[in-house]
């Protein structure tokens, strides 16, 4: 009996043993596969990567902000007197960031929940159906183009909003630790040339389109209405050419590690994607498991609540909050404040179909030249110096600099719109709020989310990040509404800019609250322990399962 008591003993102790020499290999090997991402030599994957992920941040910039010029069109067709009110323009505007609220929170836990790949391009089909739908939109008796107009702009919003968390995972979970910040600026530096394309394009219909426009009935401008059609409509392009690469992108070896626990397979594809750039699943390949930290309530309540890692998310969904309020308030309502400062308005001579020509022309102009001087230069800035000054300086900066800028233009408005000289110094002003945006808090509260949390939280968090920020666009949309014409049109912009001011001091101290990233591997940026990360091999009823997916080519 004793003896037999003995080789029961032995036979535990050997099994313990195996199974510890299992979980280091397995945990050895996944720390392994990590080193050869964070580490990896910038490739044409990475390229790949960008130009997948970045041709989404066009299409979305394009579909945001042409509506800022397409509103005016629509205020000349659809409008009483050559303008939306306050509540149509209000509608057609604020439609899309309520829809990117809801979509970033549910791509962003989509995300996290069933794997990046499996929603990546489903928010891209939203967006090419939505701006189809908005470009052929039409009325009847028992229905209001404008009602049709902003129920798809929700719609498109939606899908807007799920491409922020998917492509900021995607592109940081894919990038070394040395160039994930240039990676990441590169990607989301394309909602600049989206927002210049919607100018240009704005430009170019409106001159293919002047002579029928000159000679249309002014009370019924036939040809603006294909003006908007056109702008809108042009949008598709580029999401219909970028979607067939964004179904065929790899998962991360971060998902396949850390939330399908499935470390053999994320090995493989690592060393797949950075040798080869191919991407493959074997349909018939047994899945292996590991026990690893699962996500769940219980586990996102327990992570959360630790300060040091409720401050990130904190700080950076108010910083995003802080700075979607003048963002948007000013990128949606660019040319109201154009208007408002006399800059490029038409003459008071001209008249009929002419200054319709003459102040579509302007608006447009005003718009790429605000997009030139700007916003596109702000972002390749912060492009240059994200992964060396760091994001905390670059937006901490930011936003000091936003705060002083929206002083001296709210409460020197009126001495900078009274002479022609003097608005072109307030031009200037604005189109430098434009570049300090872009080289501070625009980029980097897009980025930091994306890097600062565990692989099975990192989507739902940029998520939730990213929809503070977009209730920071609601509120300023409605605010602007409500406010721009208290005591008189457009009275008001210069106390608007002095709330911008306001907002952008909050943003300096909710700054204070992130934690630097540069530099640093994801895994060592979301505090938690790696080593023993892996606690052993899954059951054997997990274990055996079969990984589904067809052969791919990244």
């Amino acid at each position: 009996m004793a003896t037999l008591n003995a080789e029961k003993d032995s036979t535990a102790s050997s099994d313990q043993v195996a199974k510890g020499h299992v979980t280091f290999e397995l945990d050895e090997r996944r720390r392994a596969a990590l080193a050869e991402v964070d580490t990896a030599k910038f490739s044409w994957f990475h390229v790949k990567v960008s130009l997948v992920a970045g041709v989404g941040f066009f299409t979305d910039a394009y579909d945001i902000f042409a509506i800022n010029i397409a509103a005016v069109m629509l205020g000349y067709v659809y409008g009483k007197g050559g303008t939306l009110n306050t509540n149509q323009g209000l509608g057609v505007k604020v439609a899309t960031p309520i829809g990117n609220l809801f979509g970033q929170i549910f791509f962003g836990y989509m995300a996290d929940r069933v794997g990046r790949k499996r929603m990546y391009g489903i928010e891209l089909m939203i967006i090419i159906v939505a701006t189809f739908g908005q470009a052929v939109a039409g009325s009847g008796h028992a229905v209001n183009i404008l009602a049709v107009i902003i129920a798809w702009r929700f719609i498109l919003g939606v899908g807007i909003g799920g491409d922020y968390p998917l492509s900021a995972v995607i592109s940081s979970e894919f990038a070394s630790a040395a160039s994930r910040g240039r990676l990441m600026t590169a990607v989301f530096a394309n909602q600049g040339w989206g927002q210049l394309a919607g100018a240009i394009v704005a430009m170019v219909i409106v001159a293919a389109y002047k002579h029928s426009l000159l000679n249309d009935d002014p009370n019924v401008l036939v040809s603006v209405d294909y003006m908007w059609r056109l702008l809108i409509g042009l949008g598709c392009v580029p999401g219909a050419i970028a979607l067939y690469f964004r179904l065929t992108i790899p998962e991360t070896p971060r998902f396949t590690m850390d939330v399908e626990r499935n470390v053999k397979q994320a090995a493989q594809d690592v060393e797949n994607f950075l040798t080869t750039g191919s991407y493959y699943v074997d349909p018939d390949a047994v899945i292996e498991r590991v026990q690893a930290p699962k996500a769940s309530r219980k586990d996102f309540i327990a992570y959360f609540s630790k300060w040091e890692n409720g401050k990130q998310l904190l700080g950076t969904a108010y910083s995003w909050f802080a700075l979607d309020i003048a963002f948007y308030g000013l990128g949606l309502n660019s040319s109201i404040i154009l208007t408002a400062i006399g800059f490029g308005s038409p003459s008071k001579s001209l008249t009929g179909t002419l200054k319709v020509y003459t102040n579509l022309k302007n608006v447009c102009v005003g718009n790429i030249i605000l997009s030139v001087a700007g916003l596109i230069p702000g972002y390749w800035a912060s492009f240059l110096v994200i992964d060396s000054w760091g994001r905390k300086p670059l937006q901490l900066m930011g936003f000091c600099v936003l705060t002083v800028l929206f002083v001296v233009m709210g409460f020197a408005y009126d001495k900078l719109i009274a002479t022609p000289a003097a608005t072109k110094a307030f031009v200037f002003l604005y189109c430098l709020t434009n570049f300090f945006q872009n080289f501070g808090p625009n980029t980097t509260t897009f980025i930091i989310p994306g890097e600062a949390f565990p692989t099975r939280y990192r989507s739902t968090a940029h998520g939730i990040a990213a929809a503070s920020g977009k209730l920071g666009a609601v509120v300023s949309q409605v605010g602007f509404a409500r406010m721009i014409n208290i005591h008189g049109t457009n009275k008001f912009v210069n106390h608007i800019l002095e709330i911008l001011a306001f907002f952008m001091l909050t943003g300096v101290f909710s700054t204070l609250l992130i934690t630097e990233t540069k530099q640093q591997t994801l895994e060592d940026i979301s505090g938690e322990p790696q080593e023993g990360f892996v606690e052993g091999p899954a059951t054997a009823g997990v274990s055996s399962q079969v990984r589904a997916g067809p052969s791919l080519s990244a």
